[in-house]
């Protein structure tokens, strides 16, 4: 790191450091848990815990200050593979895809995340202080998902939820190349199905089996245990319309939860989705619309909105440089195609939160959340607008203006 690295870091520690009373005043302050303020300020204890958020409250003494015209959430970006899709686009750090074979859930997000990844700290100082990463799309089971704080620290520091979805592929993507399986869409369904069968079996052994005569622990069972138990979602990327209601009918006839993921198609089949009460990550806004993707659309999160499925944005996955988008650009584009504003900055805040189970902690500008807040010298969406501050947990993690 040269001179000007251990300067940047320095005005950090100095303008908030770890376990300080931290005042974030805004001219807007969009809390997410009701209408906007003015002049609103949030107070953030030792803990990193919001303590107070309120219009024109005084800041006590001894709180460092941070200023800015608005004042959102820190945003949640609910699919994405940073931190296993490395900055330098070498093989050596692209971690998102296994590719020596088909089924693969027994592979932990957790054992592959890297938090000092570059593009991590890119991300972050664009105001996203939480993703939902891990194994990308291209196998019909990649493996596990997992939540994280974009603190840049450690796996151990940073990491909100180990094991957050089993990641699927049920189209075009999922296919294997050069003669072997899964060649068509129909053996991809054949392989999920007689895996979950599999694990139902599994399951019934456990449960049924006397003291001392339970069957042998199975890795790859035993990932898709809580998928039937319904403690944990099939997060399943598709996009045509057809699999998308053949991914419906694998959830119905298992019972399990499915949150479809790229839905480039969901239109065509809304009421079906809509009866189905599955929650849906729709395509990065700036996805290259081609291949499955062909229909894609910058008004597919304001359809899903409207529709009232659950939904949240994301940035996906790309298989080209830098293969990491930025969650503020994708909510913008969807905000300028129907969904406005407040409905965009939900998407990537609270509603993102709900869908990928960390709403309790973050998501909104509540008193006992944590104090994860993102600043800006304008509106969050407009081009010339630029992010002036991150907070994650009470620390400025970032004052570099972007």
């Amino acid at each position: 790191m040269n001179r000007n690295g251990f300067l940047a870091l320095a005005l950090l520690a100095a303008a908030a450091p770890a376990g300080a009373q931290l005042a974030v005043r805004g001219e807007t302050v969009y809390t997410m848990a009701g209408a906007p303020l003015k002049d609103g300020v949030v107070l953030v204890g030792k803990d990193g815990k919001i303590e107070k958020v309120g219009a024109g409250l005084a800041i006590p003494a001894g709180y460092k200050t941070l200023s800015a015209k608005v004042v959102t959430p820190g945003l949640v970006d609910a699919h994405s593979t940073v931190g296993f899709t490395g900055w330098l686009n070498q093989s050596h750090d692209q971690d998102q895809l296994e590719t020596s074979a088909p089924l693969q859930p027994e592979l932990r997000a957790i054992d592959g995340f890297n938090p000092q990844d570059r593009l991590v700290e890119w991300v972050r100082g664009y105001g996203t202080t939480t993703v939902h990463t891990g194994h990308g799309p291209g196998a019909v089971i990649s493996g596990q998902t997992l939540v994280a704080k974009t603190r840049g620290h450690s796996v151990e520091r940073d990491v909100l939820v180990p094991s957050a979805m089993i990641a699927a592929t049920l189209g075009q993507d999922g296919r294997a190349r050069d003669g072997k399986s899964p060649g068509t869409k129909p053996k991809m369904i054949a392989l999920l199905r007689a895996e979950l069968l599999k694990a139902q079996e599994y399951l019934k052994k456990k449960e049924t089996a006397e003291k001392g005569k339970e069957p042998e622990p199975n890795l790859r069972l035993e990932a898709l245990v809580p998928v039937l138990k319904g403690e944990k979602p099939l997060l399943v990327t598709v996009h045509r319309a057809s699999d998308i209601l053949t991914t419906l009918r694998v959830a119905e006839e298992f019972r399990i939860k499915v949150v479809l993921d790229g839905a480039a198609e969901v239109q065509a089949v809304m009421d079906q989705v809509k009866r189905a009460g599955v929650a849906v990550i729709p395509h990065p806004m700036m996805a290259r619309h081609g291949g499955e993707m062909e229909n894609a659309s910058f008004e597919t999160a304001a359809a899903l909105k409207k529709a009232g499925v659950p939904m949240a944005l994301q940035t996906g996955f790309e298989g080209y440089v830098p293969k990491v988008r930025v969650p503020l650009f994708e909510a913008a584009i969807a905000a300028a195609h129907g969904l406005g504003l407040e409905g965009a900055l939900a998407a990537v805040t609270l509603d993102a939160a709900k869908l990928v189970g960390v709403d309790k902690r973050v998501g909104s500008l509540e008193p006992g959340k944590d104090g994860d807040l993102a600043l800006f010298d304008g509106d969050p969406f407009e081009y010339t607008t630029r992010v002036t501050g991150v907070v994650i947990e009470g620390e400025v993690v970032s004052t570099d203006a972007r």
